[in-house]
């Protein structure tokens, strides 16, 4: 079975850092990309960042983003991290890991090219 679960999120400062995990089971990252998206209350998902883990670990972001957020993972550990700088309220959300085809940057954002397996997310608020 395909399993992939967040952890890390909770409430952090404006300013501050936060890294959140997504765990998949095993061989995962050896056969598909992985990529992060976002979803507040009232508001379109978006994506933030994909990594291609199964063929040299190459790495997109939206524009929202860059500069800001660094996605990474580690085979030994079968996770994904996406080691979030700078937050704002504007990332406020659930975050969610899922699996994609390919990892692309259209328009500065990163679309999903849909494999609907998805984890259950964890929040992240930013406030003072």
């Amino acid at each position: 079975q395909v399993q992939l679960v967040e952890s890390g999120g909770g409430l952090v400062q404006p300013g501050k850092s936060l890294r959140l995990s997504c765990a998949a089971s095993d061989g995962i990252l050896d056969r598909y990309n992985i990529a992060w998206f976002r979803q507040a209350p009232g508001k379109e998902r978006e994506g933030v960042s994909c990594i291609n883990s199964s063929n040299g670990g190459n790495s997109v972001y939206a524009d929202s983003v860059k500069g800001r957020f660094t996605i990474s993972v580690d085979k030994t550990k079968n996770t994904v991290y996406l080691q979030m700088t700078s937050l704002n309220p504007e990332d406020t959300a659930v975050y969610y890991c899922a699996l994609d085809h390919f990892c692309t940057v259209v328009d500065g954002k990163v679309p999903h090219y849909g494999m609907d397996h998805w984890g259950k997310g964890t929040l992240v608020t930013v406030s003072s």
